[in-house]
This record gives C-alpha cells, sequence and structure tokens, in this order.
C-alpha cells in the first residue's frame, strides 16, 4: 500500500468516525506499524495546513482528528445560530384548528367551514409534520381523511387532543378579517 493509499484510509477513517482515531488502531486496521500511522496523520495535518484548507487535523495523545479551521469559527457560528424561526400563518392555524377539534376530517370538509381552498395550506402543514392522512373515506370517491400529529401536540404544548380548550361549534372556527388586525403577541412560531 503506497503512503498516498495510506493517507486517503486515514482521511475516510477520521471522516467516518467523527472522533479521534488513536493511531494504533488506524495502524491494527491497515496491518502497520503504529509509528508510520503517527508519521502519516501528521504529514496529513500539515499538508491541511499548507493549503489553507477549512478542514484540519488535531492530534491529542496520537489520537487525530478533523476539526474546523479556527479562523472560520464566525462563518460557522453565523451558520449554526440562532434558528431562523417561521411564523405559521393564519390560514395555517384556522386550518389546524379546523383538523384539531373536527378529526378526523376531508379536505372538502376543511375547505367547507373556511369558504375557500385549503390546498397549499394543507400541503405547508403535512410537510411540516403538523397533519398528516389517518386512511380513506368511506363517502363517494374515497377522499383521504386528515388529522393532526405527535409533532402537533408537542408544539402546542398537549399531551392528548382531549386537552383542547371547548368551543360550542366547531364550524365557528373560521374567523373575520378583522380578528387579524392586530398581531398576536404570543403567535406560535417554529424552526423552518
Amino acid at each position: 500500500m503506497t503512503k498516498d493509499q495510506i493517507k486517503s484510509v486515514l482521511e475516510s477513517l477520521m471522516f467516518v468516525l467523527g472522533e479521534p482515531v488513536e493511531a494504533k488502531t488506524a495502524a491494527g486496521l491497515l496491518d502497520i506499524p503504529a509509528a508510520d500511522a503517527v508519521k502519516c496523520f501528521r504529514e496529513l495535518a500539515q499538508e491541511y495546513e499548507d493549503r489553507g484548507s477549512g478542514i484540519r487535523i488535531r492530534e491529542m495523545d496520537k489520537a487525530f482528528q478533523f476539526v474546523s479551521c479556527a479562523e472560520n469559527d464566525d462563518y460557522i457560528t453565523r451558520l449554526c445560530t440562532p434558528i431562523r424561526e417561521k411564523r405559521l400563518s393564519q390560514s395555517s392555524l384556522e386550518v389546524l384548528a379546523i383538523i384539531a377539534y373536527k378529526q378526523p376530517v376531508t379536505k372538502t370538509q376543511i375547505d367547507s367551514i373556511r369558504g375557500i381552498r385549503s390546498d397549499r395550506v394543507m400541503e405547508s402543514l403535512i410537510k411540516r409534520g403538523l397533519v398528516e392522512e389517518l386512511g380513506r373515506s368511506s363517502a363517494v370517491g374515497r377522499p383521504y381523511l386528515y388529522g393532526t400529529t405527535r409533532k402537533f401536540l408537542e408544539l402546542f404544548g398537549f399531551e392528548s387532543l382531549a386537552e383542547l380548550p371547548e368551543i360550542d361549534d366547531a364550524d365557528s372556527l373560521v374567523l373575520d378579517d378583522e380578528d387579524f388586525e392586530e398581531p398576536m403577541p404570543d403567535q406560535l412560531t417554529m424552526p423552518v
């Protein structure tokens, strides 16, 4: 096995393991002396540094690990934090309320209650994991039945649907535009 092949294997080991790889472990896998593995790890580390790579190899007591270049910490921090939050729209909250109180419910029933088509809202809620298909209705055309998910319960802080606030008539869930003039201070947000 050539030195370049050995280095290639060492890179793969560090990448896949994600934590320090001991030189003696790598040497055993490659059937080479531990001193040769240490030498190859160190040469690799120098190659990464010489080319100014964003990935570096850190040595810790003859164990080696991939790490990011310290000069890039600000960019990594900006990428990873804070998690952007996106508010659920009023129409999404409206459809969720209808589904929560009327489930299992068909999209046609939801549209009928709202007086407007809910295709895109439903697609968004399904994609976010808040609504799911529960099966098919026995009605003509066998439309899909929808209900809320466990994620919905978690997000809204309910242990079960029995904890939903009581209302007289689920058909009254549709709110007028004037109900939305002032922003809701505790409006639900969720990670994008």
